[in-house]
């Protein structure tokens, strides 16, 4: 990723933080869609999952100047995933619905470039996370 990506998603997420339990909502509403094989891996209270899976990307969002700092609670997050069901393939849903979630949540500040940073912040993270939970083969 570059500064001015990572510059991107910060801003970018500001933008999102105040709509958080839409977004959550939204999000895991595109993902059971698109993705239903996933459902079943998650049996608690979705607005408390939302209210999760929002502050963890604040947290992570707020790191990407210092990957360092914040890939090993990523690297643990993505071994935790693993015992509840998870699979390297369902990877690629999830990111497909956040940047759904993003683009929905944005609307027209959701522009190419920003759409690209995303994808680039994504692909970073969840290749590390893939490559811990399954091996760097599965990345």
């Amino acid at each position: 990723m570059t500064p001015s990506q990572i510059d991107l998603v910060q801003s970018s997420f500001v933008k999102v933080a105040p709509i958080a339990e839409t977004a959550a909502s939204l999000f895991y509403e595109r993902l059971f869609e698109i993705a239903p094989e996933v459902k079943p891996l998650f049996n608690r209270d979705m607005k408390e999952q939302g209210r999760k899976l929002m502050a963890t990307l604040g947290l992570v969002i707020n790191g990407l100047k210092n990957l360092d700092a914040i890939l090993p609670a990523a690297k643990s997050l993505a071994a935790k995933h693993v015992s509840y069901g998870a699979r390297a393939e369902h990877y690629q849903p999830v990111g497909d619905a956040l940047i759904w979630t993003l683009e929905k949540g944005l609307g027209s500040a959701f522009t190419s470039e920003v759409r690209d940073a995303w994808l680039a912040a994504y692909a970073t993270l969840s290749g590390a996370m893939i490559a811990e939970a399954y091996g760097k083969a599965a990345a």
